[in-house]
């Protein structure tokens, strides 16, 4: 489902009260705590420079790093416009490139932007590793995040423009996406890679639009997310409630943008050396705990990125996905309502088993999202699965974040141009050929040496 990051506010909204009454007491203290800090000069003395970082877009952040950096604006059909980020060769140039280099896009989660491929530093993000390893990497936004708020009708202060889900953005931003790539580069297909709602997404997209799925080589899914029946993050919460209640409660607009109160939480706490934990385990919270995992120097830039807004809509489709435990498209609240948009009384269902892409898996054993209960669940939907790692230590956000996820991504994105030496977790004989066809067919990605 996600890359979520949010703050105790908001999840107090969905609460019991005895937890509300908790952590209410909580904000009081840490009030008075950061009070007597501020009075006494210990707060400023014990914090570290703010990460010039935190301050940048995207293609800054790249450009910071020694990278070439290019942005772009893609239209969808439905009107949206959404912003693209490229990097199109590594650090040494285009040195050892023969010929157009493989074209990936990186598709981020819920409430997350293209940020999250690249807010670790050069040698830990995926983004720049694959730029260094030779492909030409591109960074999706999704329709309504920080970067990707204009349509050609609509401002983001109209309900109209708001009015989207997950659906929308496997029918429309996908595409979208993957066309303009295709065009520019003047490439066939292009690798997809997608972590959390990026990979639910894919799984939308691919099985219900067959001439994409064409135009895609592989897909690698990064904490792949179909169904959350079995999710226990605090965000499954939303669930417990009706949709219009929700829609009281948030509002019909946009859902947990970034703003400048989070900006400031992020520079002024989150750098604190006594308070850093503390933001990191707002992560840990929603997403599972592997606090040695995770940088800490570095979760002021995570959280002046992150969360990057979506629509209430969204969360509401998220909700309803809780409520069911089933992958089905939006419930507008009516079977009329419905009926107008699917032709039929009831949202329909999204069938994986249609999608026929070759498809790579990696799941983590402490995800509270995509749960492993899920995940076993989704890979006997996979038809055409050539490849799947569990790392069990692993939660939902150390795949983009994690210390050691060049070593681990490295060790297990197995796919070579001309070694398909490949190691599969309980897959066998006819998984292991699916695989060496899938990588002969595909000039499967490869990661750099560590």
């Amino acid at each position: 489902m996600v890359t979520v990051c949010a703050t105790s506010a908001h999840l107090s909204a969905v609460a019991p009260a005895s937890s509300r009454t908790t952590r209410m007491r909580g904000l009081v203290i840490a009030a008075f705590l950061l009070q007597n800090f501020a009075g006494s000069g210990a707060f400023g003395a014990r914090r570290r420079n703010v990460d010039p970082e935190t301050n940048m877009n995207i293609s800054e952040i790249i450009t910071f790093r020694g990278y070439p950096s290019e942005e772009y604006e893609v239209t969808t059909e439905d009107g949206y416009i959404l912003s693209i980020n490229r990097i199109p060769y590594g650090r040494k140039g285009r040195e050892g490139s023969e010929g157009p280099r493989p074209a990936v896009f990186l598709q981020h989660g819920l409430l997350a932007d293209a940020s999250n491929w690249i807010t670790n530093l050069d040698y830990n993000s995926l983004g720049f590793m694959l730029a260094d390893a030779g492909y030409d990497v591109w960074l999706g936004n999704s329709r309504g995040n920080t970067w990707s708020r204009k349509h050609i009708h609509f401002t983001v202060k109209q309900e109209e423009f708001w009015v989207f889900s997950f659906d929308e953005m496997a029918k429309y931003d996908i595409p979208a996406s993957v066309d303009f790539i295709l065009k520019k580069t003047g490439q066939e297909q292009v690798f997809y890679v997608g972590h959390s709602q990026g990979t639910t997404m894919a799984f939308v997209a691919f099985s219900t639009l067959p001439q994409l799925a064409k135009k895609i080589k592989m897909f690698f899914a990064l904490a792949p997310v179909a169904t959350v029946k079995f999710a226990t993050s605090p965000l499954v919460k939303f669930g417990l409630f009706p949709d219009m209640l929700l829609k009281d409660m948030f509002g019909k607009k946009q859902f947990l943008p970034q703003n400048s109160l989070l900006k400031w939480l992020a520079t002024h706490v989150c750098t604190h050396r006594i308070l850093d934990d503390l933001c990191g385990n707002l992560f840990f919270l929603l997403c599972g705990f592997n606090e040695r995992n995770l940088n800490m120097s570095r979760v002021d830039v995570y959280s002046t990125h992150c969360p990057a807004g979506t629509s209430v809509q969204n969360m509401i489709h998220w909700s309803q996905a809780v409520r069911t435990g089933e992958l089905k498209a939006y419930d507008w609240g009516s079977k009329a309502a419905n009926m107008a948009h699917y032709n039929q009384s009831t949202p329909p269902f999204y069938k994986i088993r249609d999608m026929t892409v070759p498809t790579a898996v990696w799941t983590g054993g402490q995800d509270w999202l995509a749960d492993p209960k899920d995940v076993a669940m989704l890979l006997t939907q996979i038809t055409n699965l050539v490849y799947h790692k569990n790392i069990p230590e692993w939660e939902h956000l150390d795949f983009i974040w994690g210390l050691d996820a060049p070593y681990r991504m490295k060790e297990n994105f197995p796919f070579n141009d001309t070694h398909c030496h490949v190691r599969i977790s309980g897959g066998g004989a006819a998984a292991r050929a699916g695989c060496i066809k899938a990588c002969r067919i595909s000039s499967c990605l490869r990661l750099p040496s560590a």
